[in-house]
């Protein structure tokens, strides 16, 4: 038999990778020229892209909390699986635009989601009684 509620340690990982996520999607709807220092904010369509940004946050915070709050291995790691695409997404980004920050941002961030997938499977699979 497998295990599917989930660690406290894990739903605690959820929680503030929500945390953070809501953290940066309000950072974006509100302040974008803190978040953006480099950015022209008055270029055509520069306020839709950081929207649609800001919007991919919010949806990815909101799967981490829901996750969490279900308190189910399984759906945890789902959404690290979302996490981990969207962060090997953003690597291929950086590299296309030879943007050393988001190559490096992301790749930390692919091995820390994985990591978790590996650990949070390890104790899902773990034997009852153990």
């Amino acid at each position: 038999m497998t295990h599917t509620t989930a660690p406290t340690w894990l739903r605690i990982v959820g929680f503030v990778f929500a945390v953070l996520a809501f953290a940066v999607s309000s950072s974006l709807f509100l302040a974008p020229e803190q978040v953006l220092e480099n950015t022209d904010l008055k270029a055509n369509g520069v306020h839709y892209l950081i929207q649609m940004w800001a919007a991919r946050q919010f949806a990815l915070g909101c799967t981490f909390a829901f996750a969490s709050m279900k308190k189910q291995t399984p759906l945890i790691s789902l959404a690290f699986v979302f996490f981990l695409v969207m962060n090997i997404a953003d690597f291929l980004i950086g590299i296309s635009q030879k943007d050393n920050g988001l190559i490096i941002g992301s790749l930390v961030m692919c091995v820390i989601a994985g990591i978790i997938l590996l650990l949070a499977n390890k104790e899902r699979t773990k034997p009852t009684g153990t």
